[in-house]
């Protein structure tokens, strides 16, 4: 999905950190807990955050208070990498496992925090 730009030697990115969970640790840790549309990790320290699609925007907002820029998308059989400082998809390094949250988690997700109307609610 990439363009073939490979990740640049001053971004950090380290493979052997493991992801934070199996789902956005941002969404877990609210009261109530929220939902997500698709989840991306970071690929600097592991924090799995969920996309700009879903209500929370996890990701993102994990990138402009931290600076980690580079984000490896957490979905079963996808692997690319994208740049929020650049805008540009990239190629990079085999992540230390798990690759993606569990396939039976559905998405969105996780099951039963979905709202029925949870089309209208993504951005």
């Amino acid at each position: 999905m990439g363009d073939g730009s490979e990740i640049r030697p001053e971004v950090e990115v380290r493979p052997g950190v493991p992801p934070s969970g199996p789902g956005c640790a941002d969404c877990e840790a609210q009261a109530p807990p929220g939902w997500w549309l698709h989840l991306r990790r970071c690929a600097r320290c592991g924090h799995v955050g969920c996309c700009d699609s879903s209500p929370a925007q996890h990701a993102s907002a994990h990138y402009r208070a931290t600076g980690h820029r580079v984000v490896q998308s957490y979905e079963p059989d996808e692997d690319w990498f994208y740049d929020y400082a650049t805008g540009d998809w990239l190629e990079g390094p085999q992540l230390a496992p798990p690759g993606s949250h569990p396939a039976q988690q559905g998405v969105p997700g996780p099951e039963g925090r979905v709202p029925t109307d949870w089309r209208s609610r993504l951005h």
